[in-house]
């Protein structure tokens, strides 16, 4: 008989770079899913690892496979250091998203560092992770994963969306889970506030500043990524491609790029609010942005919902946890309506230690 709760701790690293996020919960099944997160902690990473992993998309294959071992290496002692502060005992698994190196699912490619089989034997438990392979390898995209956990965890809501180094979102059409990335977030926001000297424009203030560039605003959302059917989804290399290039063009000042960054996100979003009144719950780092917040209110037709920040900033982390047990179950935790993959499946690789 399969069990019925699991207590694991759940790991993930965001495009955003704003650190890695742990939580320690759990899970328990009766005719629905339910969860407790006991503890949550976003490690903040030092800067040798920020800038190692905003370059990884130019980095070789040979030179990513040494920073993938380096990067499992530094992943188990911030999980041993997650455990030691919380006094962790009970534990079943460590289920680990890693981080997104190459994410081209286009060409069959997706890579995720943090995998390597030395981050179970340092850690010396089961570690369930590597949760996008398998289905590019079964033609998806690979992403967006997440949609699964909104669908079993937070199903009173019409829409989930997440404001993280991209947007996504993800609802019901059809007795079908719908999911894709809508468009970047932070992971620009970030870029050019950094060249200020911040870490992220705090509440959205320097942003709130700037001036609108409409000529900016209008090819920004003509971006043909726009026009596109789901499934579909975003990595780094595409914001490399298409985005940067075409901002730095303008030359335009920072606080001016941040405002009208902020408008072009508000509305491609609004694109898909659009029901008058559906509920819909928002978690991720920007949700802290006031400004993007009222943008998006402003546009959109629905109810924006902001939870308790336990989920607002640990959801992601939290459903990457329960991947790993339906992995464990040998349930199915990646859906085909969400990649596009020919069949649902139960994703994942499983790490036992070797010691």
């Amino acid at each position: 008989m399969a069990k019925m709760t699991y207590n694991i701790i759940g790991v993930m690293s965001g495009t955003s770079l704003d650190g890695i996020d742990l939580i320690y919960a759990t899970f328990g099944v009766d005719d629905t899913w339910d969860f407790k997160i006991h503890n949550a902690e976003t490690m903040t990473y030092p800067l040798y690892w920020k800038t190692q992993l905003s370059s990884l998309v130019t980095q070789s294959m040979e030179h990513l496979k040494a920073i993938d071992l380096e990067y499992s290496q530094y992943l188990a002692k911030v999980i041993v250091q997650f455990i030691e502060t919380h006094h962790i005992k009970d534990l079943d698994f460590i289920a680990s998203h890693g981080h997104t190196a190459l994410h081209r699912p286009d060409e069959g490619l997706t890579y995720q560092i943090g995998n390597q089989q030395v981050l179970s034997d340092m850690l010396n438990k089961k570690v369930i992770c590597d949760f996008r392979v398998q289905d590019v390898d079964y033609g998806g995209q690979g992403a967006p994963l997440v949609p699964i956990g909104d669908r079993m965890l937070f199903n009173d809501y019409d829409y989930c969306l997440n404001l993280g180094g991209f947007a996504n979102i993800s609802f019901e059409s059809k007795n079908e889970r719908i999911a894709y990335d809508i468009c970047p977030v932070n992971i620009v926001l970030n870029h050019y506030v950094s060249k200020l000297g911040f870490d992220y424009d705090d509440k959205g203030e320097l942003a709130s500043t700037g001036r609108l560039n409409e000529d900016l605003l209008c090819q920004l959302n003509e971006l043909p990524f726009y026009n596109k059917t789901p499934p579909k989804s975003l990595g780094l290399e595409w914001v490399d491609r298409n985005v940067f290039p075409l901002i730095d063009d303008f030359n335009l000042q920072t606080h001016d790029i941040l405002r009208t960054f902020i408008e072009h996100i508000a509305i491609q979003i609004s694109k898909v609010l659009q029901e008058q009144g559906s509920k819909v719950l928002v978690t991720g780092g920007g949700v802290f942005n006031e400004f993007l917040m009222h943008k998006i209110q402003r546009f959109s037709k629905s109810q924006i919902i902001i939870p308790k920040n336990d989920i607002v900033e640990f959801k992601e982390a939290l459903i990457f946890g329960l991947l790993g047990v339906l992995k464990e179950r040998n349930e199915v935790n990646c859906l085909k309506s969400v990649t596009g993959a020919k069949q649902n499946h139960s994703s994942g690789k499983l790490l036992i230690p070797k010691n």
